[in-house]
Formats: structure tokens, C-alpha cells, sequence
């Protein structure tokens, strides 16, 4: 019988109403007695690292999640992280990254509503978590509404319903029903990993994430050139940057001689930018910046953190041989 780790960090599945509205309150051993069957499945510990709305958390937090894991990964063999869904991307995407070669199931999941609502999803993607980390591949996965998905590739798209993720780019990797798991075997090399000894928990936030829009005032990235070490831009469609009057071009060139690392994305969900489409792209192109391919923009923004933890300022050419290099299928091409 395998040994898994809950670690318990807050959000949604475990709020209780208050005056004030949801607030997270219950602790580890309060959400696994919510599902007392799953003991029939493994032999279930559970630590409790925070207590915190989703929205609060941040690049030390996450950093604190991976940091926990590294601490007990002789000790278990999957692990299952309960989380708020509405920044579960962005730590999703984090672990990917943090944890560099690690060959066990690391499967995050929370809820829309809270364990002790009367109709709550916590139950069931709770218990689906912890069955793929039992069963389940090597690798960081989202488990929510029935699909278990990479964790470069999870994106909460719906603010109510159960099926508020989506795979993004990438195919949905397996799918749980009646506590049994159809693996998509499309993806089933979607991991190949060989030991557990390359966890580097360490993200640089010196990161701003820019979303263009019609008359953006290219004074922000001059304020940029002087207090981050990346950004990341949400341009228009395939990679429409403004180089008329709101020179945004230019803005990026001076970007890059100052060292900053600039990564160009799309404000669209799928397929990605190709900088090779429009003249503008090319001009872009030209220049050193990092293209995000298809990745999401969770994704992109924590592999780029992850980057400047490691490469440093000023190491934009590795940055972008990094970044533009598929990292546990984090894109497509």
C-alpha cells in the first residue's frame, strides 16, 4: 500500500462560512475526515504548511510548498497539495519547474465550494487527487473535476462551475471515474524521469506581467527598466505589438539593452504567438527576446522566475535558451 502526504495550504475546500464570508479554517485532519473510504486506498499522513486564500499567495509560498516536499520525499510516494483554485495554475506551474526530476506523482486540487457545503466537488477531487498519486505517473499534475492535467497546462477559466480547469495546449493526461483512472496513453511519455534528487525550490518575483491594450502608455516600461529583472508581455493575437505611436518596439529594445528579460505571449487561451507571421513579429524577432510558443501565461511567468533565480540578470541569452526549450512538455513546439 503506497504511502501519501496531504499537505494542506488553505483556499476554498477548506473554508467555513463566517460573518464576513468563506474564510479557511479547517486543517489537514479535518479534510481527510470528510473522506474517511480513501484509507481503503493508501496509508494517508497529512501536514498543514498555511491556512490562506489562494489569492494571497505568493513566490515564497510556493516556494515553501516545494520546500515541504523536498523535506519528506524519501518518506512518501506521491504527494497531493490542497490549494484555492484561483492562483492553482501559477503554483501548479511553479512545481513543474521547482521540481526538477522528481520521479513521483505530485497532484494539486482544491474546489469551488467548501468541504462542509452540502453539495461541495471537494470530496470527490480530493479522493481523485489522492488516487492518481497513488497510481498515477511521475510528474506535477492538477486534479479537478474528474481530469488530471499537466501542470504547465491547467488554467481555471470558470469562476463557478466544477469545471472551472481546462487543459490548455496540451491534451487532458488522464481521466477519473467511480475511483478508477483511463489514462490518455496519447501522453503517456508525458514524463520521464529518473531520480528525485534535483528539487530547487528558488523563484526570483522581480517579474511584471504586462497585458497590452488599445493606447497603453509606454511609460511603464521605463518604470519596468528600473525595477524588474523580467517581464512578460500579453501581446495582441499571434505577437501584434504597437510600434507606431505608442512605440511599444522600441520599448522592448530598450528593455533588452538594459538586461531586463522580455518574454512576448498572447492574451488568447490557445495556439500560441509566432513572431514570424507580421512584420512587426519579425522586427521583434530580431531582437533577443523570449518567445512563449504556446505555453500559458501561468506557466511562462513562473518558469520565467524560476530562470532569473538561477541565471541571474543579465543572462538573457540563457534565459531565452532556457525558457524557449519544451521543460516537462510545459509547450507543444
Amino acid at each position: 500500500m503506497k504511502n501519501i502526504l496531504l499537505i494542506a495550504t488553505g483556499g476554498t475546500i477548506a473554508c467555513s462560512s463566517s460573518d464576513e464570508g468563506l474564510t479557511p479554517s479547517a486543517n489537514v485532519n479535518e479534510l481527510l475526515s470528510y473522506i474517511p473510504h480513501i484509507k481503503e486506498k493508501c496509508k494517508l499522513s497529512g501536514i498543514s504548511i498555511m491556512n490562506i486564500d489562494s489569492t494571497n499567495m505568493n513566490p515564497e509560498l510556493m516556494m515553501n510548498i516545494a520546500k515541504a516536499i523536498k523535506e519528506y520525499r524519501d518518506n512518501y510516494d506521491g504527494f497531493v497539495v490542497a490549494h484555492g483554485t484561483d492562483t492553482m495554475g501559477y503554483t501548479a506551474a511553479a512545481l513543474v519547474y521547482m521540481l526538477k526530476n522528481f520521479n513521483k506523482p505530485v497532484v494539486i486540487t482544491g474546489s469551488q465550494l467548501p468541504m462542509e457545503a452540502e453539495y461541495t466537488d471537494a470530496k470527490k477531487n480530493l479522493s481523485d487527487a489522492i488516487i492518481y498519486a497513488c497510481e498515477g505517473r511521475a510528474g506535477v499534475y492538477v486534479a479537478f473535476d474528474g481530469c488530471i492535467i499537466n501542470g504547465a497546462h491547467a488554467r481555471k477559466v470558470k469562476t463557478r462551475s466544477y469545471d472551472a480547469f481546462e487543459s490548455v495546449n496540451y491534451p487532458v493526461v488522464a481521466h477519473i471515474k467511480h475511483s478508477r483512472i483511463t489514462h490518455n496513453e496519447a501522453v503517456q511519455g508525458d514524463y520521464n524521469k529518473s531520480d528525485n534528487s534535483g528539487i530547487e525550490p528558488e523563484l526570483c518575483s522581480d517579474v511584471m506581467l504586462i497585458k497590452l491594450f488599445p493606447g497603453i502608455d509606454n511609460k511603464i516600461f521605463e518604470f519596468i527598466k528600473g525595477h524588474y529583472k523580467g517581464v512578460v508581455i500579453e501581446s495582441f493575437g499571434i505577437g501584434g505589438i504597437p510600434n507606431i505611436d505608442n512605440n511599444i518596439v522600441e520599448e522592448i529594445h530598450k528593455l533588452i539593452e538594459a538586461g531586463v528579460a522580455v518574454v512576448v505571449t498572447t492574451q488568447c487561451n490557445y495556439e500560441g504567438v509566432d513572431l514570424d507571421i507580421y512584420e512587426v513579429g519579425k522586427k521583434l524577432a530580431k531582437e533577443n527576446v523570449i518567445i512563449a510558443a504556446d505555453m500559458t501565461t501561468e506557466a511562462v511567468v513562473m518558469k520565467l522566475m524560476w530562470a532569473l533565480a538561477h541565471f541571474g540578470k543579465n543572462a538573457v541569452t540563457d534565459i531565452k535558451k532556457y525558457i524557449e526549450t519544451p521543460v516537462f512538455c510545459d509547450r507543444s513546439y
